[in-house]
């Protein structure tokens, strides 16, 4: 009967720092370009509710990821409306914004609430960055529906709604609803699934929907679990 190996050593004892490559030369890094980063610093301040401010930002890298791989799409439509997406909910009063989206119930009325005021505000922050008027219109037509109109009206919608629902499946998002509803980690896993899979629009977010939950469903796998 073979013995198993002790464990080795994952420390490298040498600099390979000069082999990185520079962020130019690789693929899948996001960051905000100076027009988002623009349209973020308005958007901030309606966004501090719970933790709109840190899903806005994951959802936009999750955006970014989608619409370049979605030839068609326009980037300057898809990224500032997924920035501005959710700041309606900013209007909302604080202890009703949970109830508005508990499973099994919530209260449509304030989901579209929130849309409506987003489209809102959106026309007014886009509207003092002299966003063309037509770009405008599409980004407040995005917003004003985005959770509860069930068809995409155009890929740049589809994007944006696919972004938002995929949130729910990174570390953070998992995090956040365990926290919303008092959830165990397996619990928001499977809430999430049933929220996300089957209900996004487009093909590389089913893909991106299958790797994140792939990745947390292992993360509680008893073997997973086990190892230190």
């Amino acid at each position: 009967m073979s013995v198993p190996a002790e464990s080795t050593s994952t420390r490298y004892a040498a600099d390979v720092s000069a082999k990185v490559p520079p962020r130019s030369a690789v693929q899948g890094i996001v960051e905000l370009v100076p027009r988002d980063r623009a349209v973020w610093e308005l958007a901030a301040g309606y966004l501090n509710v719970r933790d709109n401010d840190v899903h806005t930002l994951y959802a936009y890298g999750l955006a970014a990821a989608l619409q370049a791989l979605l030839p068609g799409s326009r980037e300057e439509i898809v990224l500032p409306a997924i920035l501005l997406h959710d700041t309606g909910w900013s209007t909302v009063p604080d202890a009703q914004i949970l109830e508005a989206i508990a499973p099994g119930g919530g209260r449509p009325d304030l989901v579209r609430r929130h849309e409506i005021e987003g489209a809102r505000i959106a026309r007014e922050l886009l509207g003092r960055l002299d966003f063309p008027s037509a770009d405008i219109e599409e980004i407040a037509g995005i917003i004003d529906g985005h959770d509860s109109r069930p068809e995409s009206l155009s890929l740049n919608d589809a994007i944006v709604k696919d972004a938002d629902k995929l949130w729910r499946l990174t570390p953070h998002g998992q995090t956040t609803v365990r926290g919303w509803f008092e959830l165990d980690a397996d619990q928001a896993l499977r809430i999430c699934c049933a929220r996300v899979h089957g209900s996004v629009f487009t093909e590389p977010a089913r893909a991106m929907a299958r790797g994140l939950a792939a990745i947390a469903s292992i993360n509680l796998a008893p073997e997973r679990t086990a190892l230190t």
